[in-house]
């Protein structure tokens, strides 16, 4: 074979190679592709070439269409930020050199809220700065899906079927007893990551992302999800339910709208944001390290809360206690360590910017578990979880069939402790009466009786009588000025009530008190009524 035909052949090897690569290699369809925006005067069409088609209107800065593959996801109403912006929004959107970007910018006087996009993604990125709190004191995201779509939702946030309002305008009932609302379900914050809702081949998800602007802290809980006639996608920031500090103003995000074709997305990557020039984006930040604790107790989970009025992290510890948090706005915070979600240990550290603050192993100097007692209802975590019907305040209402009754109930200190009420609600449950023996020596002694709450409703604190005499009644406690353990959450400020009971007031041999809510406030129903929620209820020697 001659030279000349050894080319030609290998020429056409190549091409052949090339021609096959194509085919085996179709192109990406990543972020670098291009994306595709027209704008109407009125509306703003996004395609990203993968997939999603979505529109927002010009006027008030609405989602009103989002398309997956050809599919409606969006109901016949806007999804928006707050409740609406309405005609007083500025509407404007500019696409990256490349053509590979899009942000469209929502403005008012007090609120921009940014919609990103790259080609290749389905993916609507958000983020939100607000210079005053929405008057309602709402600050969310709502996803107003197409309900006949979008059918597989959480549960215990599905209203479809229900018999009516059992609770306000917003827990409902149904025929068997049991309850839902949007308020049960919900994720704890440390614990928001990505969740969604689905269809037949079709998939919303909402990524929460950064949670430095929100309220409430590491195990706060709102809103997510509400089915009925549209699918809700909820990403709440700032609200009034059971909040228990200031809201913090600024950047609100970046979060996320992922659409799929069913399958649960991963976390994307919003590092790419920071260079969208968002108003309020801090890009230079530092970190903190906690080198471990001393005094914690065994079987207990801890987290390293870190917070002040401009922002909020947390951190899980280690089994020794070690924990780093890194990507934190410059500041001094208060870091508290919290176990379980009881806080045990605060002092203040400074974080600076493109810097490692170390903080030694720190012993923990709060845990009231530590006193030496005569009996203990529970321990002192935090939570009303190892009560009566403890597990189940954040998924459905207290009045929920499936839940055992509340009691009154009489309890004897050993016994097991899901005998126990989570929530003593002076309309259903009380009083709780507690039956103990003590001996010769611990009767001749003054004892310190304490209640720990975590939350409490209408002003609801106890009143104690021990062995027929009536102990001096308690200041209330600061707490939200809202529901809370019937809309999903034992979460307010945790409180210890203390008595120093004399001698005097009790006998060798059986003993009894009974805890009663009292309130100035007038009860609304059985449910809604003065009470609160456990945390540990304990005599000391």
């Amino acid at each position: 074979m001659t030279q000349r035909l050894v080319k030609k052949w290998t020429s056409m090897l190549l091409f052949i190679a090339m021609v096959a690569s194509v085919f085996a290699f179709p192109a990406s369809k990543s972020h670098a592709a291009t994306i595709q925006v027209t704008d109407n005067g009125s509306r703003i069409e996004v395609n990203t070439g993968s997939g999603l088609v979505y529109v927002v209107n010009k006027t008030n800065g609405d989602i009103i269409s989002a398309k997956m593959n050809g599919t409606e996801l969006n109901s016949n109403r806007g999804s928006h930020i707050g409740s609406g912006l309405g005609s007083s929004a500025n509407v404007t959107w500019n696409r990256s050199p490349s053509g590979s970007t899009v942000l469209i910018t929502v403005s008012t006087s007090t609120l921009t809220h940014y919609y990103a996009s790259r080609g290749g993604e389905n993916i609507i990125y958000m983020a939100t700065h607000i210079t005053a709190q929405p008057s309602i004191g709402e600050l969310r995201y709502i996803f107003r899906g197409n309900g006949s779509v979008l059918t597989g939702v959480p549960v215990n946030s599905n209203n479809r079927g229900n018999t009516g309002a059992i609770e306000s305008q917003d827990v409902f009932g149904f025929a068997n007893g049991q309850s839902a609302s949007k308020y049960y379900g919900n994720d704890q914050a440390k614990d928001l990551s990505v969740r969604g809702v689905t269809g037949n081949g079709v998939g919303v998800f909402m990524a929460y992302g950064n949670r430095e602007k929100s309220s409430g802290g590491p195990f706060f809980r709102d809103i997510q999800f509400q089915s009925g006639s549209e699918t809700e996608v909820y990403n709440y920031m700032n609200s009034g339910h059971a909040q228990t500090e200031n809201w913090r103003l600024g950047l609100h995000g970046p979060y996320a709208l992922i659409f799929t074709t069913g399958g649960t997305p991963a976390v994307p990557d919003f590092s790419w944001m920071s260079g969208l020039n968002l108003q309020g984006w801090v890009t230079s930040r530092g970190n903190v390290v906690l080198n471990g604790l001393s005094g914690m107790e065994a079987g207990y989970a801890y987290t390293i809360g870190f917070a002040n009025s401009n922002a909020q992290y947390w951190a899980n510890a280690s089994s020794s206690g070690a924990a780093t948090k890194y990507g934190m706005i410059p500041g001094t915070y208060t870091m508290t360590v919290y176990k379980g979600e009881l806080a045990v240990y605060t002092e203040n550290v400074n974080v600076t910017a493109g810097q490692t603050t170390t903080v030694n192993t720190r012993t923990i100097t709060n845990d009231p578990s530590k006193a030496s007692s005569i009996w203990r209802i529970g321990n002192w975590d935090g939570t009303p979880r190892e009560f009566l019907n403890g597990q189940t305040i954040p998924i459905r209402h207290p009045s929920d069939s499936r839940n055992p009754s509340w009691g009154p109930v009489t309890y004897t200190p050993g016994s097991a402790t899901n005998r126990f009420p989570a929530i003593q609600f002076r309309g259903q449950n009380s009083p709780t009466t507690v039956n103990f023996n003590l001996n010769a020596a611990q009767a001749s002694s003054s004892h310190v009786l304490n209640i720990g709450i975590t939350a409490a409703y209408i002003n609801g604190r106890p009143s104690v009588t021990i062995n027929g005499r009536t102990l001096s009644n308690p200041a209330p406690s600061a707490q939200p000025n809202s529901r809370s353990f019937t809309i999903g959450t034992y979460r307010g400020n945790n409180t210890t009530f203390s008595w120093n009971i004399p001698a005097s007031h009790f006998v060798n041999g059986a003993n009894t008190i009974s805890i009663t809510p009292i309130s100035g406030s007038s009860d609304l129903g059985n449910w809604l009524s003065a009470g609160w929620v456990y945390d540990c209820v304990e005599l000391l020697n």
